[in-house]
């Protein structure tokens, strides 16, 4: 099987927003732990092996707070580099607590982190990142309407859009690096980070974007030396033909073979765009799959394994295997 099992392995994984909140599902703070001690099950089996550093999504999250703040009375609405510091602190905060109670001689730190963007990133004349509650037709129109804001489809309804410009580096990099070498599990990059640029005095602004976590995962996966880059979500591995009868599950692959095929934009085309870039860069390979199934993604045994050396796509059997 094609494992990514090393020895002394340093995983970065990353926890999709819809592994955190499925879609339907109520935006309330015990939906959300309940999913989130569903995550840390998973994560403190990988934790007992391995060094682990943990991103996450935040785009339930972050859009609800941002509506929350465009229709309170109070103040002017925050931007959303705000939001997306207080959802990474309010997401590591309950992740940090559900993975305390299951491994209780392990040290952990919950880091709020800056990611520098280019503020002349196309992404900003082109916001595609859905964040946030879905919406029916006609209230995504009375939103948008409301607050100036653009909605555009996410499956079977609307969601704001955002722009997400490409990650160029992580600030905290040096910070976390020193951590995993003390041997600390790190809980850092949620949302992707916060979207910050440099002005022409030298100062650091947060500008208004969400960056997309899994390439922020991917360039913090690289940077730190990672043996292995773990993306998981709610679905099972990477599909060909998603959603219709002609539907085949990818058991390995290598970034040129996944190139000849299209996956749907919004939610498994940026996942594996950020595991090839991972494996193009360093050469190590990359997982993509359920939540539950992390440590078998780990072993090879579920999931999609993306990894140099592998130029043709290699499908599960009628059986799964």
């Amino acid at each position: 099987m094609a494992s990514l099992r090393c020895p002394a392995v340093l995983v970065v994984v990353a926890l999709g927003g819809n592994a955190l909140l499925r879609r339907g599902q109520p935006l309330d703070a015990e939906t959300q732990r309940q999913n989130i001690a569903i995550a840390a099950q998973a994560i403190a089996e990988l934790a007992r092996d391995h060094r682990l550093v943990i991103t996450h999504g935040n785009g339930p999250q972050v859009g609800l707070l941002a509506l929350q703040s465009a229709d309170s009375s109070c103040s002017p609405p925050f931007p959303l580099d705000v939001l997306g510091a207080e959802s990474e602190g309010m997401i590591g905060y309950v992740i940090e607590q559900e993975l305390s109670t299951r491994l209780p001689d392990q040290e952990f730190a919950t880091l709020l982190t800056q990611v520098l963007v280019d503020r002349d990133d196309p992404a900003f004349g082109d916001p595609d990142k859905p964040i946030g509650p879905v919406y029916s037709e006609n209230d995504a129109r009375r939103v948008a309407a409301e607050h100036g804001w653009i909605l555009g489809p996410d499956g079977d309804g609307y969601r704001r859009l955002v722009a997400s410009p490409a990650p160029k580096v992580v600030r905290e990099l040096s910070a976390i690096r020193h951590l995993v070498d003390a041997g600390i599990l790190v809980i850092c990059g949620g949302g992707g980070g916060i979207p910050v640029t440099i002005d022409r005095g030298g100062a650091i602004r947060g500008i208004e974007a969400v960056i997309d976590k899994d390439r922020t995962s991917a360039l913090l996966a690289a940077e730190l030396g990672a043996d292995a880059l773990l993306l998981l979500t709610d679905v099972t591995a990477v599909y060909l033909e998603w959603g219709t009868a002609e539907q085949q599950r990818i058991f390995t692959a290598s970034p040129a073979a996944l190139q000849r095929h299209i996956f749907a934009a919004g939610s498994m085309a940026p996942k594996i765009q950020a595991a090839c870039e991972f494996v193009r860069k360093t050469g190590r390979p990359a997982g993509i799959g359920a939540l539950e199934d992390a440590a078998a993604i780990l072993r090879g045994e579920a999931g999609t394994t993306i990894r140099d050396g592998a130029f043709e796509l290699k499908m599960y059997d009628r059986d799964g295997q």
